[in-house]
């Protein structure tokens, strides 16, 4: 059921699991518990006499699901104007709801309902692993490249080797809630640390490749990381710069390449997967046997635009209660139907890559095969073309890649190739619109038949998705104009959205269900309001549901501030939805705009026209808070260093052949940046006045704008992991070139500048 008021009369009955065994913490429930493995499961019964949030209870009786007792979420207070008010504190609501904690040794209540998939028994990530096996353990887990030559394994192979790492992990002294950090690019090695850490009692911890070595120390101490897994010597660099300020880290693992140099407590992969077999199954069983799906098991570390990153705490239950909600909805297959497939390839230290690479696959039964390292350097096509998926996420920039390289190549096509290709995308961006406004489900039309088998057949097997029946995008806002391109081609892109702190997905869009710059209707089993919308139905993006992670690691008042006291998670997104349930966001609270003269103003909406307006624009910023008027920052498309990911000087071939068109010589960014180009300028101006036009207030207007020497990217700090706009570091970066535009111009309310009358 969606909610799109913050109306508590709307809301249904839902269940909280309060398990009828002990919902507290072994022993002091302290964050810095440092009970060894061997004793977790002596004196479990012992309750501590000091009363702490996650206070234990004793309870009698074997732990079973039928035992689940429920708990009615309590209703808000309205206030006189009839919206209702977020509440203030947590503290009230902690004694009873217990919706979250902040302690890594605590676990959490949670948000079940009586029926729906929300009642789905809660199941640990091992039980969902050995079901998995028990019923697709001959099937293909995992595929990877070694040369040229596909390797694969099992379910039951993977399933032996997570164990025989987690009993490696308990040889070398892995504590009870402390990290297992893991530094590399995607590989088996990378999803066997990860479950193992988690069977062994540990948390699983994705770094970023990317990160500096004091932003691994930093994510390493938070978690108190007793093992550290390296992919190569240039990332175990990175730690041994850091090694001495890590009071907890007992060793470190290199997965991949030989060894540069030998080291106390440094082990390659082959020594760290023996040193486990004198440990007993018995030990490694009872450990796993402790375990409870409310109990925290991963932890996902943000990306840190707005400040040091958070350890997002994601409990057994949010990993495979969303697993199994997410594939209920997109309705994947289960393999002994027809196997699912995927390609990993996205950061594996960010939510979204985990769910579909790791958890999802599991559940299912599917295979993930491994691209290489160099994969957005150019080898991902090549990857995809030998896999040919069932499914495949991409990031907004990976579509806008894969748009400029068919657009280039079609570009180089004869006349009469482009002609026919021309022909074919407006059928089938046509039947597709048609199919998304719920047009006629007739069969389909003659002139699409043909289309498909001369043109978008050809596209899919060019780009290796010729079996894929679900292409998605998310992590970042995408353009219209890359999501028409596609769906012109017969590919619809659907977009989903979520973050971390819902374990991924939120809202999906699906082949039946999609709408162009809506991110879909929200996952079966969860829900979704909107709080304090305004005369627009626009406010606040509010999550419920079992997918809700359980708090900020040693963060309390943050954990206080994104969960209110009934336990709905408030996503910091502006957003408002339809009456069919689709879900539009619109930009983020802490993005907003503020006005000199007090407007607040979104800024994505603004810059996204831009971007589709002057194609030949790669990103653009809105600057204008505290500012009279607005201003924008603007980079032009060019190639990027295939091994440093540094954008470099060089026009895209679809910017210079955009270029020729608008009457412009340039090749390079040096040549149009900073006025340079006068062609290019004109373009841009008339792009940006066409967007201005259709601005709801003066206030609204870009005044002036700025084309920069270099576009952002991540080595530069612009972008995050996941493309998104570093906003903060970029107007940090870009102070003096900010300053100078509102220096340079004349305040646009003055005579000498005035603005032009809105129509």
């Amino acid at each position: 059921m969606l909610l799109t008021e913050c109306e508590t009369s709307a809301m249904p009955s839902t269940a909280v699991m309060t398990p009828p065994i002990d919902l507290s913490c072994p022993q002091t429930c302290s964050s810095d518990n440092a009970t060894s493995l061997e004793d977790i499961a002596v004196d479990s019964n012992e309750s501590s006499e000091e009363e702490l949030p996650c206070e234990r209870e004793e309870h009698g009786g074997a732990r079973a699901i039928h035992d689940i007792q429920v708990l009615t979420r309590t209703q808000d207070t309205e206030t006189q104007s009839g919206t209702t008010q977020r509440p203030i504190s947590l503290a009230l609501a902690m004694s009873e709801l217990q919706f979250w904690t902040s302690q890594g040794d605590c676990e959490v209540k949670l948000r079940l309902s009586e029926l729906g998939p929300a009642a789905e028994p809660p199941v640990t990530v091992h039980q969902m692993f050995k079901r998995t096996v028990e019923q697709f353990g001959k099937h293909t887990a995992l595929g990877w490249k070694e040369g040229e030559q596909w390797k694969t394994a099992t379910y039951e192979e993977y399933y032996q080797q997570c164990r025989a790492a987690a009993k490696s992990f308990l040889k070398l002294g892995l504590e009870r809630y402390h990290g297992v950090g893991i530094l590399g690019f995607n590989s088996p090695e990378w999803f066997i640390t990860d479950i193992a850490a988690i069977l062994a009692g540990g948390f699983a911890v994705g770094i970023y490749t990317t990160n500096s070595p004091e932003a691994c120390q930093y994510v390493a101490e938070n978690c108190h990381a007793n093992i550290l897994v390296v992919e190569n010597h240039k990332q175990l660099q990175k730690i041994l710069q850091v090694e001495d300020k890590l009071p907890h880290l007992k060793a470190i693992i290199q997965y991949k390449d030989v060894l540069k140099e030998k080291r106390p407590n440094l082990y390659t992969w082959a020594e760290f997967m023996a040193m486990g077999s004198d440990v007993p199954d018995t030990q490694l069983d009872s450990i796993i046997a402790s375990q409870r799906p409310n109990q925290c098991c991963t932890l996902i570390y943000t990306s840190g635009t707005t400040g040091q990153p958070k350890g997002v705490m994601l409990s057994h239950d949010n990993l495979t209660w969303t697993a199994y909600a997410t594939g209920l909805h997109v309705r994947l297959t289960d393999a002994n139907v027809a196997q699912e497939s995927v390609v990993s390839y996205l950061p594996l230290s960010h939510i979204a890559a985990q769910m579909v690479d790791i958890w999802l696959t599991m559940r299912v039964g599917g295979a993930t095969y491994f691209a290489q390292p160099d994969a957005l350097k150019g080898t991902l096509i090549n990857t995809l073309r030998e896999v040919r998926p069932t499914a495949f996420m991409g990031v907004p920039r990976v579509w806008e890649k894969m748009q400029e390289k068919l657009k280039s190549a079609g570009a180089k096509s004869s006349t009469v190739r482009r002609k026919v290709a021309t022909w074919a995308k407006g059928v089938g961006l046509q039947t597709n619109l048609s199919k998304m406004k719920g047009g006629s489900t007739a069969p389909a039309s003659l002139n699409y038949r043909l289309a498909k088998k001369l043109v978008f057949r050809k596209v899919r097997k060019a780009l290796g998705l010729d079996r894929c029946t679900k292409c998605y995008t998310g992590a970042a806002p995408i353009a219209k104009e890359t999501l028409e391109f596609f769906l012109s081609l017969d590919m619809p892109v659907y977009e989903l959205y979520g973050m971390s702190e819902s374990t991924g997905p939120h809202t999906i869009s699906l082949p039946d269900a999609f709408y162009l710059t809506s991110c879909g209707k929200v996952i079966s089993g969860c829900e979704t309001k909107i709080f304090s919308p305004d005369e627009e139905g626009i406010g606040e993006v509010c999550f419920w549901g079992r997918h809700v992670f359980m708090g900020y690691l040693n963060m309390p008042d943050k954990t206080e501030e994104a969960l209110d006291a009934e336990g709905w998670l408030h996503s910091g997104d502006l957003g408002k939805q339809n009456t069919d349930g689709f879900l539009f966001i619109t930009g983020r609270i802490k993005e907003l705009i503020i006005t000199a003269g007090g407007e607040n103003i979104p800024p994505v909406p603004i810059e996204d026209a831009v971007k589709e307006a002057v194609p030949l624009i790669s990103n653009a910023m809105l600057i204008g808070d505290k500012r009279k008027f607005l201003s924008m920052l603007l980079t032009i498309k060019c190639q990027v260093n295939a091994d440093t990911g540094e954008p470099e000087d060089e026009l895209t071939e679809e910017a210079v052949e955009q270029c020729r068109k608008l009457g412009s010589t340039a090749t390079r960014v040096s040549q149009i940046a900073r006025g340079r180009d006068n062609v290019i300028d004109t373009a841009i101006q008339e792009g940006i006045k066409r967007v201005n036009d259709k601005a709801v207030s003066n206030a609204q207007r870009i005044q002036k704008w700025i084309v920069l020497e270099r576009d952002f990217s991540i080595p530069g700090g612009e972008l995050g992991p996941t493309m998104k706009l570093k906003r903060p570091v970029v107007l940090k970066m870009y102070k003096e070139q900010i300053d100078n535009i509102y220096k340079e111009m004349v305040t646009p309310s003055t005579p000498e500048n005035p603005l032009p009358p809105k129509q």
